[in-house]
């Protein structure tokens, strides 16, 4: 493809440098650096500038920001799964296509879903903090007293790619399979999770010891969650999220642990970005993680990768591959 005809491709954050170092071998490419947020000004100018826009979860691509878009931009190529930070309708009537990086981070979030059931049933995180305190005083029949994660009921919303993936894993560790699904899963499907379905939320939520959100944010999914169904939860159970913060309403959960109406929780999103409620840092019974669950070397080169076929199939006049459309949401 000649210098002149190579799409202007916009990356808005720093990615692994074998992505970055491949996306300007194939395209004419403005990466980042430093690795900072781009201000609202910042993406408004990119997007009136760019062919092909490749923005991640921390950038609100919303309908005023597209009605800035120049006659150029014609594919917001997103680095991640989840695109409820971008417009799609908005973008499809502009004739913008939108694509992301399906399916990469499930085994990886996955790992960190048994991680956080392991660290809040457990309490891993007050034995570490006591640890590094210097307050260890030696071993006590009745210290640190957790529970065994074997033979607990697990209740999964959202059983995806990343929701089988935890159900194999938690099988592994002896917990009996639930979940709660848009559209029940094949009988062959269920069978290999041993998954029992439940077409009634309330019902299973309060049947379950522990919860573990992993459906998208839509807006049929935000505050899934909310003060009502929190309250069906059993006093022992847990609440794990490392989905989208949006699908729990943050308050009521907040007011459920402190008041004791919920044992614990595992939150690796939050309802307001990276603005964590502060009566939750409070809490020992609350694990609280900086979105990491899929933060692996692996699986941060695998979504640059998909983004990569995404524009190179687009530049060559096709479909992109993993293309959205407000129907999928």
């Amino acid at each position: 493809m000649p210098a002149q005809s190579r799409l202007h491709v916009i990356v808005t954050r720093r990615l692994p440098e074998v992505v970055e170092t491949r996306l300007k071998e194939l395209f004419d490419v403005e990466l980042r650096d430093p690795d900072i947020r781009m201000s609202r000004d910042e993406l408004a100018d990119a997007v009136r500038r760019c062919d092909v826009l490749v923005p991640c979860v921390t950038d609100q691509i919303d309908a005023a920001l597209l009605a800035q878009a120049g006659e150029r931009l014609k594919l917001i190529a997103n680095y991640g799964a989840g695109v409820d930070h971008i417009d799609v309708a908005t973008a499809r009537s502009r004739g913008i296509l939108v694509s992301n990086t399906p399916g990469v981070g499930a085994e990886d979030t996955a790992d960190m879903v048994m991680a956080l059931i392991l660290g809040v049933v457990r309490r891993i995180p007050e034995g570490m903090a006591e640890m590094q305190a210097g307050r260890w005083t030696g071993w006590s029949p009745m210290g640190h007293l957790g529970g065994r994660i074997a033979g607990r009921r697990l209740g999964i919303l959202g059983l995806g790619r990343i929701g089988q993936a935890v159900a194999r894993r938690a099988r592994a560790f002896g917990m009996q399979i639930h979940y709660h699904n848009r559209r029940r899963l094949r009988p062959e499907t269920e069978a290999e999770l041993e998954a029992t379905y439940w077409e009634s939320l309330d019902q299973m939520l309060a049947r379950m010891d522990i919860i573990s959100v992993n459906c998208p944010h839509t807006p049929s999914t935000f505050h899934l969650l909310n003060a009502r169904r929190l309250k069906l939860v059993k006093p022992s159970s847990v609440v794990i999220n490392t989905s989208r913060g949006e699908v729990i309403d943050e308050n009521a959960l907040t007011r459920g642990l402190r008041a004791g109406e919920i044992a614990g929780a595992g939150l690796d999103v939050y309802e307001h970005g990276h603005e964590v409620n502060p009566r939750l840092r409070e809490l020992p019974n609350v694990v609280l993680l900086p979105h990491m669950g899929s933060a692996t070397q692996e699986g941060r080169v695998e979504m640059g990768e998909k983004v990569i076929i995404n524009i190179k199939t687009f530049a060559d006049g096709h479909r992109p591959p993993d293309q959205v459309v407000p129907g999928m949401l």
